[in-house]
């Protein structure tokens, strides 16, 4: 199949440009000036579709590289499969997403692996693939972190929270710094104060303050900066890359910033909830139906910040600074009834995580009409970045001859109103973005050269998206 688009702007992280995209098969065969001429040949005559991308962007496919999909937690498992997460993601113009494999203590990493592989294979509908994670570091788990680099598996991620589930001391979170620094792999980080955080939960809970608000307060600034500077120092000790996810607090994006601005190998991301929601609106949720238990929707950790300390604001500007280099969605979802209600009488029993991953790119769109952030940089931030950051740029991330035909025609003029009952595909009983008006519309989605999605209709299949091995990170020095 040969398809043109035509008319669009093209829109990569370097700049904009009006060009024609010519994809052949699954790959972008050439970007030409409008209405250009191919050795002699009328494309527009001599390929089986056209495509008007008139007054549109031409972009990217999206990359969400933190995703949680069929995620065992708490006693239950994330709502959305592979499946119905995939095809959620390419509805809001996601066209890869990299999923975390979990290992609990005592698990077999390696085999970990396997039941993911077997968990994604033949479900999905766009490409995908995978970091590790390591909650028991031994001897084993550093020989396992080896042998997946050949799999294309080259990060992994450590938890400084979540004692008994994830959480690895210091001494074993330096045992893998020092084999990443030796194999070139990438160290990511959960990064809270877990101790602080059970005694405080701990306390709340004697209080008998048990509602989704104190989720939020028991996971104080103060934990999150203070696991931020340790994890800066422990990568410091041992020459490994960081990567710390999903930063929700100004005074932990101070501490990469300034290890960043030492020369040190620190990147981040943050989320779209860290960007728009806060703790403020979470305390005021409240519903006939759940009163202040509505509050639950937006149980994540890290978890919501004030809006009167300004976190917010200070995400975009880290965002425009390039202190934070990633947008991700850490998606991660859960219904209300049957999963997060478990915690109607103990807030520490809720399931954490909110689901994103359909409306990640329109919600930092959203941003560009805000003034908080650039055309380019909200292609650079959901797509070029997260390819490059975990090895996967030049197939993925950019709208250039030899790419994968990854392609999302976005319609700056068109419309899009988030709501249950108006733009949902994600397998969940309620939308956290409820409300949201976007002043943007993902048109027209293609994966490797074929046309999925197009003006809300999916057209793709079950099986679609294939595994793509990662290479090492391409920030690394």
């Amino acid at each position: 199949m040969k398809t043109l688009i035509k008319g669009g702007t093209v829109v990569n992280a370097t700049g904009t440009a009006h060009a024609d995209v010519l994809i052949d098969g699954e790959t972008i065969a050439a970007v030409l000036a409008p209405g250009s001429t191919l050795l002699g040949f009328d494309i527009e005559r001599n390929v089986d579709q056209v495509v008007d991308a008139t007054g549109k962007y031409v972009i990217p496919g999206g990359i969400d590289a933190h995703t949680h999909m069929q995620m065992p937690f708490g006693g239950t498992e994330a709502s959305d499969t592979f499946e119905t997460g995939t095809r959620a993601a390419a509805h809001g113009g996601t066209t890869s997403i990299i999923d975390f494999v979990v290992q609990y203590a005592g698990e077999n990493i390696l085999d970990q692996y396997t039941l993911w592989q077997e968990k994604a294979a033949g479900q999905c509908a766009v490409d995908y693939g995978f970091h590790q994670i390591l909650s028991d570091v031994q001897d084993s788990s550093l020989s396992a972190m080896d042998e997946l680099i050949n799999e294309g598996v080259t990060s992994f991620k450590l938890f400084m929270a979540y004692k008994g589930v994830f959480l690895s001391d210091d001494g074993q979170i330096v045992r893998a710094m020092q084999r990443a620094s030796e194999n070139g792999s990438l160290i990511m980080m959960h990064a809270e104060n877990g101790s602080v955080i059970d005694l405080l939960v701990k306390q709340h809970l004697e209080r008998g303050e048990t509602t989704p608000y104190y989720h939020g307060v028991s996971r104080p600034w103060q934990a999150e900066e203070e696991a931020t500077h340790r994890a800066i120092m422990l990568a410091n000790l041992t020459g490994a890359p960081l990567y710390i996810v999903h930063v929700s607090a100004k005074q932990a994006l101070d501490q990469i910033a300034a290890a960043r601005d030492s020369g040190q190998n620190v990147f981040a991301e943050t989320c779209p909830q860290y960007l728009y929601l806060s703790l403020e609106d979470q305390l005021g949720a409240s519903s006939p139906e759940w009163g202040e238990f509505e509050g639950a929707k937006w149980v994540c950790s890290t978890p919501l910040r004030s809006k009167n300390e300004g976190h917010q604001h200070h995400m975009w500007q880290g965002l425009r600074t390039n202190d934070l280099q990633v947008i991700s969605t850490d998606h991660c979802p859960f219904c209300m009834k049957g999963q997060k209600d478990s915690g109607l009488a103990d807030f520490s029993k809720i399931p954490n995580g909110i689901g994103s991953v359909e409306h990640r790119m329109d919600l930092i769109y959203q941003g560009v009409v805000m003034g908080e952030i650039t055309l380019p940089r909200w292609v650079e931030l959901t797509s070029t970045t997260p390819a490059r950051m975990f090895g996967i740029y030049g197939k993925k991330g950019v709208i250039q001859p030899g790419a994968d035909g990854d392609v999302v025609i976005y319609d700056p003029n068109g419309h899009t109103s988030i709501g249950l009952e108006k733009t949902h595909h994600m397998n969940m009983d309620y939308s956290a973005w409820e409300g949201y008006e976007i002043d943007g519309h993902v048109d027209t989605v293609f994966s490797r050269g074929r046309r999925i999605v197009d003006d809300n209709d999916y057209l793709g299949r079950k099986g679609d998206g294939a595994y793509f091995k990662r290479g090492l990170s391409q920030y690394l020095i």
